[in-house]
């Protein structure tokens, strides 16, 4: 089975936890058998695999979350990497194009699209090999997943099938309408439409030249930034005539919300956070190293992390985005390919920073014009390499390196380290990379 899971978007509606760097599909919430959290991504990448070890599973997403990817899943995992976001056409457009041209994965084969963030069962990984499998064998260029739906939302797109077979005909699709209108729907058999369907890979290639001009994946990348922002559904869906839906009636959640997240967590809060008995209906999510304590609360959510601190009612945090898009700080906490880091204080003239680098990755050999630095190792063992001076470091070495100097750390355990920058103008921007010859590469 080839699985295309769109992973795009900032996600900001999850505030404090996710922002530009770091979405929603990459906070860690869920719990696991063995009591350790996962993500949204972790959970559906393991879920695919436990219902078909050989699915081959490809990634489109933003360049700014390929280091989450690597960092959560693995190395090898297939990405087709969006140069800017173009909304869903393009972006499997390109995916079509990678899997064909970098994958070697032949036309006729079928491939599922579906997106990376939908809190579900192991059921719905099956119905995506039935989706599979029903592209393939069947008449229709496009197949539809619906989902059977539980209430009259206003916030899910509408596909009407011809009849309430398993699979049928769509009839029409309907846009995202009122709740009055949902139950309208609702009443002619009509299901949710998740944004999940499969198609021979030959198909969407073909629509692509015909609308875009695609020629190859290159080409493709090459000029997407000129590309027109439009969804699937608007450019290829609504106007295939050979289309069919095939109902899903499983639990499926759209975790888009603060409200919808905390219906799926198995525990009060996570974190440390103390909630007293006249608490109703109260989540608590924080990733600060100090207790939360919440008393006679209803209805609420509690969020807190480096990026801030989020007390909210539970249906007033579903309008969260337009506050959120008025902050303008710098990035607290992120992920990278070789680690994590955090931002612990910010003063004038100064950063302090918290770094973990995971076993067998380093930096890039890097020097920066405006800033000192000081490292120093609070855990674990590695090397670092400055002004091409290679040394074995480990818990209470300090290491400085002053403007202009070339350097780098690798981590041979888990390495933690307290970063100092001290200069008068501190900036992302401020770091050029350097070759390293004869010494190890970075990863």
């Amino acid at each position: 089975m080839n699985i295309v899971l769109l992973s795009g978007g900032s996600g900001k509606r999850l505030w404090p936890l996710s922002n530009d760097t770091r979405s929603k599909q990459f906070i860690k919430i869920f719990k696991t058998a063995d009591g350790e959290y996962e993500s949204m991504v972790q959970r559906v990448y393991r879920q695919i695999k436990s219902v078909d070890g050989e699915a081959a599973v490809t990634i489109a997403t933003s360049k700014s979350q390929v280091s989450a990817i690597h960092n959560q899943l693995c190395e090898n995992v297939g990405i087709s990497v969006e140069p800017c976001r173009r909304d869903t056409f393009p972006a499997i457009a390109l995916a079509a194009a990678y899997l064909h041209d970098v994958r070697g994965i032949a036309e006729e084969e079928a491939v599922v699209v579906c997106p990376v963030d939908p809190y579900v069962e192991e059921d719905y990984f099956a119905s995506l090999r039935a989706l599979a499998e029903r592209a393939a064998t069947g008449g229709a260029n496009l197949v539809l997943m619906g989902i059977e739906p539980t209430y009259p939302s206003a916030k899910y797109g509408y596909i009407i099938p011809e009849n309430k077979n398993c699979i049928s005909r769509v009839s029409v699709f309907k846009e995202k309408p009122t709740e009055d209108k949902a139950r309208e729907y609702m009443e002619q058999g009509a299901l949710w439409n998740g944004g999940v369907f499969a198609f021979r890979l030959g198909y969407v290639m073909q629509r692509a030249r015909e609308l875009i001009g695609y020629a190859d994946y290159q080409t493709l990348f090459d000029r997407y930034d000129s590309l027109t922002k439009i969804s699937f559904d608007y450019a290829v869906a609504e106007h295939e005539q050979h289309i069919e839906v095939m109902r899903f009636a499983g639990m499926w959640k759209d975790m888009g919300t603060w409200n919808t997240l905390t219906e799926a967590m198995e525990s009060d809060h996570i974190g440390k956070a103390i909630l007293n008995d006249r608490c109703e209906n109260v989540h608590v999510v924080n990733e600060l190293n100090m207790p939360v304590l919440c008393m006679g609360l209803q209805n609420m959510v509690v969020a807190a992390s480096p990026e801030g601190i989020l007390v909210s009612d539970k249906n007033q945090s579903s309008y969260i985005k337009p506050y959120v898009d008025e902050i303008n700080q710098q990035i607290m906490f992120a992920e990278k390919s070789w680690g994590s880091f955090q931002v612990i204080d910010i003063g004038e003239g100064s950063m302090t920073i918290k770094v973990t680098l995971n076993p067998g990755h380093g930096m890039n050999y890097h020097s920066h014009a405006l800033r000192d630095e000081v490292w120093t190792i609070i855990a674990g063992r590695g090397r670092t390499i400055v002004d091409g001076m290679e040394r074995e470091v480990c818990a209470g070495d300090v290491i400085r390196m002053p403007a202009g100097v070339p350097h780098t750390i690798y981590a041979d355990t888990m390495l933690q380290v307290v970063e100092v920058q001290i200069g008068s103008e501190i900036s992302v921007h401020d770091k050029k990379k350097i070759t390293l010859r004869n010494a190890e590469s970075d990863k």
